[in-house]
């Protein structure tokens, strides 16, 4: 209305503006209202203005703001998927990560038990240093009872985990077990990967192994009576660390401990020759290129495979000085099938080194370690294992059935429900 207004006042002044206003007052009187509405038509005009350049700024302002927070909240997500697509990874091993969480949550009372005990066991040595990189700690698990202080057989055992997630603390179940049966259990730490490759671990596992013989006297341990054990991944680096010993020490080079005063080697699990298993891990979920990593090339699959290298001819004497192997493995094993346990035998048969296989119908990956613990009562592997350490042990054995029976950790349903979804 004002602008209709102005456009008439204006084509008025248009036609009367040569003549003098005073001559026309109604001529001037138009102009001075002309001039007014003007006048407030341009303050209209700026402040609608202003008012649309403010609002969508502010609107601007405050979109920027949440699409940045919603960019901050999915920024690990999204690499993570970059990070997997980057790895060819798709969703077969995306769901096994998803198995892994809900085998986790299912077994977690028995996990936070078993943090707790760790934690506050009186009976554990933790943390000891035997070497000069920052995982070479071990765990020492002492009896709790002396018997006349007589010396204590010793289990050195090296955790499993892939070669990336090993931990000493992975041992406690084990370890607290043949505590209670008269055994001292060194647990090693080392480097896993990507802190160092297959040699840097092996390096890591004979150096814990020799501070072992050179202090385990002041624990109350029995130097003659020490046997080496490692689960899955930890089976194969102890097995690899006990070849490359043997060959060092037939070649005439000075080591620190002798493979010949390792009274069993106890392989729990493990695999043993790494080229006829690099695509079934693949399969399984360890991505071909983060194993070939881990084992420093495809070249060297070979040097890492103890069944592969024992096989040498010009190792003969090496090979002699192997100590007595004893595997075990569950046949439902679908992380290192029981087969590979079973080839590693038969080749140690026919080089002539001593050799016994123990087969668990049944067993998973995971049972012999994790789940047949947390059961509580009678464990199956620990009476195997003590009935070969305390063999010439009269009074072990005796007191062997007075042990304090192990109480249940875990429900056996949630027990099931793990190892139904279990990725191992």
């Amino acid at each position: 209305m004002a602008s209709t207004e102005i456009a008439v006042d204006t084509i008025l002044i248009k036609e009367y503006g040569n003549e003098d206003a005073n001559q026309h007052p109604f001529l001037h009187h138009l102009t001075a209202q002309a001039a007014t509405a003007a006048a407030n038509f341009k303050r209209q005009k700026r402040h609608r203005v202003s008012r649309e350049c403010v609002l969508p700024s502010r609107r601007r302002s405050l979109g920027h703001i949440v699409s940045h927070a919603v960019a901050l909240t999915f920024l690990p997500l999204r690499l993570g998927f970059k990070f997997l697509l980057c790895l060819w990874i798709g969703y077969k091993w995306i769901a096994r990560f998803v198995s892994l969480l809900c085998y986790v949550a299912f077994i977690s009372p028995g996990l936070l038990q078993v943090a707790y005990y760790y934690i506050y066991c009186g009976q554990i040595r933790k943390n000891i240093k035997y070497g000069d990189q920052p995982r070479n700690r071990l765990d020492i698990y002492l009896p709790k009872t002396r018997h006349g202080q007589k010396p204590k057989p010793v289990v050195v055992f090296v955790t499993g985990g892939a070669w990336i997630l090993g931990n000493k603390a992975l041992g406690y179940l084990l370890g607290s077990q043949l505590s209670e049966r008269d055994i001292i259990v060194a647990c090693l730490d080392y480097r896993n990967f990507p802190q160092g490759t297959m040699s840097d671990m092996i390096k890591d596992v004979s150096e814990g192994i020799s501070f072992v013989f050179n202090n385990i006297e002041e624990y109350g341990g029995d130097i003659n009576r020490i046997y080496l054990m490692g689960q899955s991944a930890g089976a194969h680096i102890a097995a690899c660390a006990v070849v490359k010993q043997a060959i060092k020490e037939a070649g005439g080079e000075k080591v620190s401990w002798c493979v010949s005063r390792i009274k069993a080697y106890f392989g729990l699990s493990g695999g043993y020759n790494l080229i006829n298993l690099k695509d079934h891990f693949h399969s399984r979920g360890l991505h071909r290129s983060i194993f070939l990593s881990i084992m420093e090339g495809e070249q060297s699959l070979q040097r890492f495979s103890p069944e592969v290298v024992v096989q040498d001819p010009k190792i003969k004497d090496a090979v002699s000085l192997l100590p007595h192997f004893i595997l075990f493995h569950g046949t439902a094993d679908y992380s290192i099938p029981s087969d590979s346990c079973k080839t590693f035998a038969e080749v140690l048969e026919r080089i002539g080194v001593k050799v016994e296989t123990v087969l668990y119908k049944g067993k998973t990956h995971t049972d012999l370690f994790v789940q047949d613990p947390m059961r509580g009562g009678k464990d199956q592997l620990v009476e195997d294992l003590i009935s070969i350490i305390h063999e010439n042990d009269r009074d072990a054995l005796a007191r062997n059935p007075m042990a304090r029976q192990r109480r249940r950790l875990v429900p056996e349903l949630l027990l099931k429900l793990a190892c139904t979804v279990s990725p191992f």
